[in-house]
């Protein structure tokens, strides 16, 4: 081989290398990355949950259906306890 081929050889060696390493800390930093982003998805995915169960509160108590369904549940748990002990309020 004449000189000419040996320093493409090296210069494509290198370049290789060069590749290889980076490759490997990219793959490492994006491994890291996604266990980032899992947590972020899981810690949303509960602030959603929270804000849908408070939705629902507020809709409940906002709303007549709801006023009257709390009057209701009221009602209907003052019975039950009655006759469980056998006395009126």
């Amino acid at each position: 081989m004449n000189v000419a081929e040996w320093i493409l050889v090296i210069f494509l060696s290198v370049a290789l290398l060069v590749f290889l390493i980076l490759g490997i800390v990219l793959l490492a930093k994006l491994i890291g990355v996604t266990k980032e982003v899992k947590k972020i998805v899981i810690k949303g995915q509960d602030i959603a949950d929270s804000a849908g169960d408070v939705v629902d509160n507020v809709k409940g108590m906002t709303s007549i259906g709801g006023v009257v369904k709390s009057f209701a549940d009221k009602y209907t748990n003052q019975k039950e306890k009655e006759k469980r002990d056998g006395k009126k309020s």
